[in-house]
């Protein structure tokens, strides 16, 4: 089986959709996808599907979801395809888990991308942390879980995810701008910076990459305007780390110009101290 949480949801067993049409049940196999391999309580899926406002027939009607789901696992899995769906989505001592192999699942794939490319990105293997984060950011197809309708539980997770894919993004940039792509980064951070307009590590990024390509007046800008938002909307100034990135682009600081070397932290990181 391949399932796939990273955009829209999808699931397929030999060529065909195990994905029900239906906003509830589709939900429950969301959520179970989510945590291959683990037993997921009745309470569980119940708070996911109808928060605290349980029907009086909410038990049987998850037993109905659980057999609608099983129903196109089994069209799917072809001979035998009912008894064996019983064995995929299995009923344990209160609760059911989906019995498929974590790597099946597009996040689980993600993850270890990301962990890989993170690991590198440490040790200054520049090019190879690039390479894992792209392919790692490469498995989304738009927002997690775009079409499903999100409960308690999910709702956590779909942020969690959400919340890494920016890290990543972050990270990954950070590689790029180590190896000297400063130059391509420029659309794309300002793309960013834009959806993000209170992101001070994407601000940072893109100041350097402006810097680095002779733009000085454009990145001291971005700091301007940066500034003039935050004091705006929050009261407040920039964080230190980012005002000395200011400061060393006034001051033409030569240690704006390492692209790459042994510094293993972000480019906001840099000025942290």
């Amino acid at each position: 089986m391949e399932i796939r949480v990273l955009g829209p949801l999808c699931g397929v067993v030999n060529g065909g959709s195990v994905v029900p049409s239906a906003g509830k049940p589709r939900q429950v196999f969301a959520l179970l996808a989510l945590y291959p391999g683990r037993v997921l309580p009745v309470s569980m899926l119940m708070e996911e599907v109808w928060r605290a406002e349980l029907p009086p027939s909410a038990m049987t009607t998850l037993q109905t979801y659980i057999m609608q789901l099983r129903r196109c696992l089994g069209g799917a899995l072809g001979a035998g395809g009912s008894e064996r769906a019983k064995g995929v989505l299995a009923t344990r001592h209160g609760g059911y888990v989906l019995q498929v192999p974590r790597e099946s699942v597009d996040v689980f794939a993600y993850e270890r991308l990301v962990g890989e490319g993170q690991e590198a990105f440490e040790r200054g293997e520049d090019e190879r942390a690039a390479r894992c984060f792209r392919q790692a950011l490469g498995l989304w197809q738009g927002p997690a879980l775009v079409d499903v309708r999100l409960g308690p539980v999910m709702e956590i997770e779909v942020m969690r995810l959400e919340e890494s894919r920016l890290v990543t993004v972050e990270r990954r940039i950070d590689a790029d701008l180590r190896l000297g792509r400063h130059g391509e980064l420029i659309a794309e951070l300002a793309d960013l910076i834009a959806r993000h307009p209170q992101h001070e590590g994407l601000h940072a990024q893109a100041m350097l990459s402006l810097y680095r390509s002779g733009r000085q007046a454009s990145a001291l800008d971005v700091y301007r305007r940066l500034r003039a938002r935050l004091i705006e909307e929050l009261g407040v100034e920039p964080s230190p780390p980012l005002q000395r990135l200011h400061q060393a682009m006034l001051a033409v600081d030569p240690e704006l110009d390492v692209v790459a070397g042994p510094r293993r932290g972000s480019t906001f990181d840099r000025y942290a101290a």
